[in-house]
Order: C-alpha cells, then structure tokens, then sequence
C-alpha cells in the first residue's frame, strides 16, 4: 500500500517528539505536516536535534497546515484542542487519533467537571473509540476517531484487566497506588517539575481526586460489567520517564492467578506477563511500547497485588497511538514499534 500521509498538530511537546520518533521509522508512514503556532517555519531538528537525518519538516502555522490532505492526523495538544478541529477533518475523510483527553470521557457532564471547560462537540465523545488496543481492538479497526488513553489510565488497567474480566474480586474496594516520571507533567515550564524541586524527592499528589480517574474508573466498570470503587493516589517520581503501579485487591474466589494473566495476555504483543514471583521495572520498559506485569499474593492471603509498569510517552502516550493507528490501517500492528528498551 502507499504509505500514510501523517499530520501531527501540536508537536513540540514529548508527546509530540515521541510521536515524531517512532513514526519517522515506520515503513508506512510519511510524515507530512507538523503544527506549532510559536514555532512556525523553524525546522523541527531544530528544536529537537535527535531526530537529525531522520525529519526533514519545518513546523506550520496550523492556519495554513493542509491536514485535510492527510489520511490521519494526532492530536499531541492540550486539552480541549482537538475537539475544536475533529468536525471538520472528519468530515474531509481524515481520521484522527487524540492524544489528549477531548473524547475519552464518555460522560460530558462530569468530563467538564474535570477539566473545566465546556465541550463543543459532544456528539462525537458518543462516536470516539477508546483506544486501548488489548480490549477494544476489534472496534479500533473501524473507527474514524481514536481517544488515546491516559498514561495512568493505561497502567491501571492492563493490570486490573484479567482479575475484573473473571468476576473474581471485590470490585467495590480497589487501590491503585500509581508512580510517575516528570515527563508525564509535559515540557511546559512549571516549578513543581524543576530539577532542584522534583530530583532527590518522591511525593503523593491530587490524593483528593486526580482528573485520570473517572477514566480509569469508566474503564475498570466496563470490565467488571458493574460500578467500580476506585481509590487511586498519584505520584511524582524523580524520573523523566516511567509509571510504576501497584495495583490491589480482595480476592473473592481462588484461581491460579499466574495461569490467568498468562492466559488473558497470551496473544498481545505488547503486554508482557513475567514469570511468578518477580518485579518490574520502570527502566525494563524505557524507550518501548511494552508494558511489563507482574501478579502475586502475599503470604497466600487475600489479597492480591499486581505490578504494573509502562513507559507513560510510549505505551502510555505516543506508542499507543501508532499501535492503534496500525490497527485503524491494517497494518501489522508491530510496525514501527519493536523497539528494544533502554538499558541503563
């Protein structure tokens, strides 16, 4: 097939490079156009050296961006951009993948609730996709728009996924206790992530409500079929990239619990079960779209604990939306993402 002609709107943020690093090796895809308002004409190596010999694009005013020529555009923008913009490139034919939180929330009542804005095209929240490929791959490779989840949301839910889809916990007591690297805060200046404030510190955040949750909690309910009761605290890790979660909950029967996230994940490339009794790493996964799960139950009580880490710019952002654009494409979804994690 001719390759994807790609746009990318919002691209100097990580996310944005992210995307950036992964499409420009991917044998189906030809990146065409890349929006900044502020950064408009200069030339996106740059601003980002490491993509030397690999992106010859200059950034564009999105006022004279063709993204209509496109046949799939992301959103690495703010929220509340891409669903100013979504009407009309759909209506042009372009599909769109948004990496921000504009169609993830199904609720629109409580997605303003959250981040504070009114929504200007609730019609299409209804249409969206989730777009976690490990339980919605099959309506992913229909859609026209993609709602990319969150990096926390990703996390949580891969590692909850194979004990709500068998029934056999208590769903209304769930904790997940979840760790983040600063890039997860974005490239916007902020104090809290400066290297004299966040290196050499480790702190819980937004314990009162944090805006990924009714995310996660709308995803954990499907699965489980019921409401979820979800405690979820995050954190803020003196790491650039990384979320770690530990995950627990009651057992309400017994199952070979192993054998059951080894079954669930059998088939997914890019979720990976480890052997029993081990411990993932943040840096097992940097630089991949992998995520790495472990599960165990202490001292045989009932309580079960899984472990569940991600790289958030990659499965948890960037990653994620190239492996759901291969889906969307009929493409291998492996395209454009074996990449071997770094180490050290």
């Amino acid at each position: 097939m001719n390759k994807l002609k790609i746009g990318i709107v919002g691209g100097t943020g990580y996310t944005g490079v992210e995307l950036l690093r992964l499409l420009a090796v991917h044998p189906n895809a030809q990146l065409s156009v890349i929006t900044s308002r502020s950064e408009a004409g200069l030339p996106v190596t740059d601003m980002f050296p490491s993509l030397r010999g690999h992106v010859d694009l200059c950034f564009t005013d999105p006022g004279q961006a063709d993204l209509a020529a496109c046949d799939v555009v992301f959103f690495a923008t703010p929220h509340g951009i891409a669903m100013q913009q979504a009407r009309d490139l759909l209506d042009k034919g372009v599909r769109i993948i948004d990496l921000a939180a504009d169609f993830r929330i199904r609720d629109v009542a409580v997605w303003e609730k959250w981040y504070g804005m009114t929504h200007t095209c609730a019609d299409l929240v209804e249409e969206a996709v989730y777009g976690l490929p490990e339980i919605n791959r099959d309506k992913i490779r229909n859609a026209r728009l993609i709602a990319n989840p969150g990096c926390y949301p990703t996390s949580v839910q891969l590692g909850f996924m194979p004990l709500l889809e068998a029934g056999i916990v208590d769903t209304g007591h769930l904790i997940a206790d979840v760790k983040s690297g600063v890039s997860g805060a974005g490239r916007k200046a902020e104090t809290h992530t400066l290297f004299a404030e966040a290196g050499d510190n480790f702190k819980a955040y937004a314990v009162a409500g944090h805006r990924h949750a009714p995310e996660i909690s709308q995803g954990l309910s499907e699965m489980a079929r019921k409401p979820v009761g979800l405690v979820f605290v995050p954190h803020l890790t003196p790491l650039i990239r990384g979320i770690h979660a530990t995950l627990y909950a009651r057992l309400t029967k017994q199952a070979d619990l192993q054998a059951l996230f080894e079954a669930r994940y059998a088939n997914e490339r890019y979720v990976d079960v480890m052997p029993k009794g081990t411990h993932p790493e943040t840096r097992s996964v940097r630089g991949s779209n992998q995520c790495r799960i472990s599960v165990h139950q202490p001292q045989g009580s009932d309580t079960v604990v899984v472990l569940s880490v991600i790289d958030n710019l990659v499965k948890g952002a960037a990653g994620q939306a190239v492996q759901n654009m291969n889906i969307m494409f009929d493409l291998d979804e492996r395209a454009g993402l074996e990449i071997v994690p770094l180490l050290p």
